[in-house]
């Protein structure tokens, strides 16, 4: 392998300093233009590369944003890094991804990588088991922007990109409602994490709105994994009055109760209707559709990138940052589109 040309290298081969190598890469005016000139010649003679480590080290900047998701190969959340990744190209700045798959130590290791290499800010979304949060406090006590997206830590002072929970869990359980279903189940994710507590307010508003009681045995709790989707939906139509329609907090727990009701002879929707959440791509390849609630994902990472970069450039470090919402979009598919009689 051939040894990489370095500054050093450079002047030795011009009778120079590597101070005024450095400068003449810059074109910086203190250094007469014909120099520049056989500077630059030279430099890509050999092919050098300039150190862009070492020069963002000497800045103070790494050039590079750290993003951490529960879930890299979730449509959503690669929506969410693309989006990110087209705003920080923008700027010139570089993304490195880091997956926790709902594990807070996996959580802990991101931040403790993200914190030891520098980056100039961390944009996170919790994961399922994240519910003590020192770690991400020591982010902020290192004064690096921290920004939350989707999954968040309520008690921060940190500014927080979401979804507008409460209404988009609130429309799809009125669309069920509209179809003709009276029996609404909910698979409810971990109460701790904001999504989930926000999705079971918006399905408990709906049917209050309704005048419809609620019953707790329809309300249940698990990990909105394909697995609980399967397990949930047995233990559901095993009661006296079994539910008529289901509205998932995930769309993998949806289609999980989905095969499960096909395999066991269930009609949807005739029988039993069903509504997911975060319109993966997959929710409409599968038969039938699944009904789902967009998220708006790309735009979410677009906003989350933008609000690093204004923070970056404000000239108030002491902003006080609020939560910006976006507003969920209903996508009506087949499961849940009731042949009325």
């Amino acid at each position: 392998m051939a040894k990489r040309v370095t500054i050093s290298d450079l002047a030795k081969e011009l009778n120079t300093t590597t101070s005024t190598i450095s400068r003449a890469l810059r074109n910086h005016p203190s250094i007469s233009i014909s120099m520049r000139k056989k500077v630059s010649e030279l430099a890509k003679q050999r092919n050098y590369q300039v150190n862009s480590m070492a020069a963002n080290l000497r800045s103070g900047k790494s050039m590079t944003i750290g993003v951490i998701v529960p879930h890299i190969n979730r449509d959503f959340f690669a929506n969410v890094i693309s989006g990110i990744e087209e705003v920080a190209k923008k700027e010139g700045y570089s993304v490195v991804i880091c997956q926790t798959k709902d594990k807070i130590e996996k959580e802990k290791k991101c931040i403790e990588t993200f914190l030891r290499t520098r980056v100039d800010g961390v944009l996170v979304s919790v994961g399922l088991e994240t519910d003590t949060f020192d770690h991400l406090d020591q982010v902020k006590k290192m004064n690096v922007p921290l920004i939350f997206f989707d999954r968040v830590q309520e008690s921060s002072n940190s500014m927080s990109i979401v979804n507008d929970d409460v209404e988009g869990s609130f429309q799809g359980v009125s669309h069920l409602l509209d179809e003709g279903y009276k029996r609404i189940a909910i698979f409810a994710g971990p109460e701790h994490i904001n999504i989930y507590r926000n999705r079971k307010q918006g399905y408990l508003n709906a049917l209050d709105k309704r005048g419809i009681k609620i019953d707790k045995k329809l309300i249940v709790f698990n990990n909105l994994s394909y697995d609980a989707g399967v397990e949930s939906i047995k233990e559901l139509m095993k009661l006296q009055n079994p539910p008529d329609a289901i509205f998932s907090s995930s769309d993998y727990c949806a289609v999980g109760a989905l095969h499960w009701l096909k395999t066991n002879g269930y009609k949807i929707p005739e029988d039993i209707g069903i509504v997911g959440y975060s319109n993966e791509k997959f929710t409409s390849f599968i038969s039938p559709s699944l009904t789902s609630i967009d998220q708006h994902s790309l735009e979410m990472g677009r906003y989350s990138a933008k609000t690093f970069f204004d923070l970056i450039k404000s000239d108030k470090k002491d902003i006080i940052l609020n939560s910006l919402s976006i507003n969920p979009k209903l996508i009506i598919r087949e499961s849940s589109k009731r042949k009325r009689i």
